[in-house]
Parts: structure tokens; sequence; C-alpha cells
């Protein structure tokens, strides 16, 4: 392997390192994947003013999200299975965004539990938190967070129902994998990936199995999904998850102006534009193509997150210009666990960091907290 130098690079050494059925989980999109394609694609079109002979010392990413100091406006997404591309995978990247000074945030379908998390960082992480029938599970979740100090909860809002994804079905994916001849042969083409797996306990979903009602294993996501995942789901349920919680809340999920006003009367801290990494509706506008709408429709009444596409620095500096305080990435610190495990999650976010930086000095602005549309050619 060459030089790492871009988040397609850490692209390419994860699929050669994390078994097919993994790999494509992190990597794909429902039904014809358009909405997946579109972005990245819609990140392209957007181009930036270069700008010269204007001061670039003293430069800095450093800004806050949720009221909370971040090196750089990048947190790291819930996704689910994390620990699926690399042993022991949320924690040891929770790790790597601790000390690059971002936040992680752990997905309810993680495969190392709340506690395993906490036990191995020393700064509160963010929690995401999906809904289920079960509202005694729920609430005993979200305790859980809050003993083990995170400092903000995530509330998903667009997985009701599952969107389909094909490469899942066609791979029989699972955690921990069925030993089917295919699924063997995939592992076995994958040696470091099963010595590293063998060695952690954590194989099967971590903040479900043992804590919900009658679940002793838990190998399909999408059985739990369609017996569990709450369809009925609606605004009034954000009052009493804000209660229960009694932190900063975020909502992920919003990809229309009339939902984004909608959340205004939420009193959430933050809303995540954001089509779920193209994985649910598919045939959706991307969420950079929807954040400067959403950002017009709430003004500065609730402070606007994006993820969905970012692939670089450039993508950030991009998403910031439209407005958004934040942003959050998914596959590229997969990609990065799943290429080289923590060392991995840190190559990725420095990647992003130093393009960013650069992109941001030749737009002719030294704080990216000064970055706003005027950078967008």
């Amino acid at each position: 392997m060459g030089k790492i130098l871009t988040i397609a690079d850490l692209k390419k050494q994860a699929e050669r390192r994390v078994p097919k059925m993994f790999f494509d989980y992190a990597d794909s999109g429902a039904w014809t994947e358009s909405t997946y394609r579109a972005n990245e694609e819609d990140f392209a079109r957007i181009k930036l003013r270069q700008r010269v002979m204007v001061d670039m010392t003293d430069r800095s990413l450093a800004t806050e999200m949720v009221g909370q100091k971040v090196s750089m406006p990048v947190a790291l997404s819930p996704t689910g299975m994390t620990g699926m591309q690399h042993a022991d995978g949320e924690m040891l990247a929770a790790k790597a965004a601790e000390e690059f000074g971002v936040p992680f945030t752990l997905s309810t379908m993680s495969i190392c539990s709340i506690e395993d998390v906490a036990s191995v960082t020393s700064k509160p992480f963010w929690f995401q938190l999906y809904v289920m029938k079960d509202r005694d599970f729920v609430n005993n979740l979200i305790d859980r967070a809050k003993a083990a100090g995170c400092s903000a909860l995530v509330l998903t809002l667009d997985l009701q129902v599952l969107g389909q994804r094909h490469k899942d079905l066609r791979n029989g994916l699972s955690a921990p994998p069925k030993f089917t001849p295919k699924h063997i042969w995939q592992m076995a083409t994958r040696p470091k990936w099963c010595l590293d797996m063998l060695r952690t306990k954590r194989r099967s979903f971590g903040n479900i199995v043992g804590h919900a009602k009658n679940v002793s294993d838990l190998s399909s996501l999408s059985s739990w999904t369609a017996e569990q995942f709450d369809p009925r789901l609606s605004w009034k349920d954000i009052e009493w998850i804000k209660q229960r919680w009694g932190g900063k809340l975020i909502l992920k999920g919003i990809l229309d102006e009339e939902d984004a006003r909608a959340s205004l009367d939420t009193g959430a801290d933050a809303i995540i534009v954001s089509n779920h990494g193209g994985r649910q509706l598919d045939g959706a506008h991307s969420s950079v193509a929807m954040l400067p709408k959403i950002v017009d429709a709430v003004g500065d009444r609730v402070e606007v997150h994006m993820d969905g596409g970012i692939r670089s620095g450039q993508d950030v500096l991009k998403a910031v210009a439209l407005g958004a305080k934040g942003t959050y990435i998914g596959r590229p610190f997969l990609y990065g666990l799943g290429a080289d495990g923590k060392q991995g999650v840190t190559t990725a976010l420095e990647i992003i960091r130093k393009e960013m930086d650069i992109s941001m000095a030749l737009c002719g602005k030294r704080l990216i907290t000064d970055v706003d549309r005027s950078i967008l050619a």
C-alpha cells in the first residue's frame, strides 16, 4: 500500500482488511443507492472562491458544538456494528476522537456497550438513541448513558422502519457472523481481522444483549428492528425523552424545512440535517442540498449540524460555509478503523483537518468561526 493521503486511500485498505459482509454494511445505501451517491456528488458541485494577499497566520479550526469545545467542527457519527469493522471498534474510535478533541457518538446498535466505551475514555462521549416499543428498555438506555457521563443524547428520527439495503440481504449480514461456507471463506481471507476478533469477547450488540427483555442472543439487526423499532414515534415523544435525559439533546434525521420548523418546538439544542447516509429513503435529496434551505428555515433558533457525504476537509469547509455549526463523519472513520484500528481513525481525522485548514487559508480565512457563504463561488 502506498502512502495514505485521502479518505479514498483508507477505503481501499479497509476493503482489503475487513470481511466483505461488514465492509459492505458500512459502504451501502438503500435500494439503488442514488441518495448515497448524491451525498458525495453534490459536495463536488460546490465551488470555493480562491482569495490571495490576506494574512494566513495563526489559523484555528477550534469551535463549539452544542456548547462543547471541539478542535474542529467534526464529530464521529453513530454507526451500527462499528466493532465488526475492527475488534473493539467503538472503544478504539472513542479513544482516537478523545485524543483529537472531537466528539464520539456511540450508536444504540454498537458492538461495544456504553459501559465498555466509558471504561476506556476520560472525557464524556455522546450517545445515540433509537426509540423501541419496549419503553422500559429505552428508559434504561437513557439512564445508562447518564450514568456513563454522556454529555449529549442524539435522538435518531429517520429509522422507524428500516430502508432495504440489498448488499446486506445478499451477504446474509449478522453479528456475530454466521458460519456458512460463504461467510467462513470471507473471514478466512482476512486473517488479521479474525485474530483480533478471537482476542475480544465483544461480538454481538453490547447495549442490547443482556439488557433487553428476552434477548440473550441477537444476531440479526433486521429481526430486532422489525420487532422493536417503534413506527408510532412522533414529535410528542421527544418531551418524555428530553425530560428523562435532562441534558443536551440533538435530533438526527431532519431533511425537510417543515420538519426543521417543527423541531423548534421540542427544545432540542441542535438538529442534524441527515438522510442516514443514503441508507433510508432512496431518491431523497442529498444532505448538503437541503442544508442551506434548513438553515434559512430555522435561522438562529436552533444549532444546525449535518452529515452525509463528507469525504474530505473541503466538504466540512463547504458545510460550515452553508451554515452548519458542526458536521459528522461515519464512513471516513469506519474506513480508517477497518484499515488500521485506532491509528486509522486518527489518520482519517488528520486528513480532514489538514485539508480543511489549507483550503480555509486559500479561501482567505483564518478562523473557522469566520467562515460563511462568502467563501463560496
